[in-house]
């Protein structure tokens, strides 16, 4: 299971209604980085026979079955620090990730 937070959908539905389109987004993992995996992230607008589909505070959330595997259990939020913003994946099952947080392993 994917979850978001309030802020995490807020954030992507302004997005979705922004762009006009789009069914939701779509989570994945992709080898990459120094330790291993990172995150992707993208709009979807034609959804895949394959998706695994979730939903929480009214945007949906599309995992391939190969990703899910690596995200099950995960948590997407979006949050400011300073002038740093972005999405923050709580990922229960990273066992080491990287000093720059852009990839993990498992």
């Amino acid at each position: 299971m994917i979850t978001l937070t309030q802020k995490a959908a807020d954030h992507i539905s302004s997005f979705l209604s922004k762009r006009g389109k789009g069914e939701g987004i779509r989570v994945g993992v992709k080898t990459s980085g120094c330790s291993g995996m990172a995150y992707t992230l993208e709009f979807v607008d034609e959804v895949q026979p394959e998706d695994v589909v979730f939903e929480g505070h009214g945007v949906k959330v599309f995992v391939d079955p190969k990703s899910l595997v690596y995200l099950d259990g995960t948590e997407l939020d979006y949050t400011k620090e300073g002038l740093q913003e972005g999405f923050k994946f709580a990922n229960p099952n990273v066992k080491n990730e990287c000093g720059c947080g852009e990839s993990f392993n498992v």
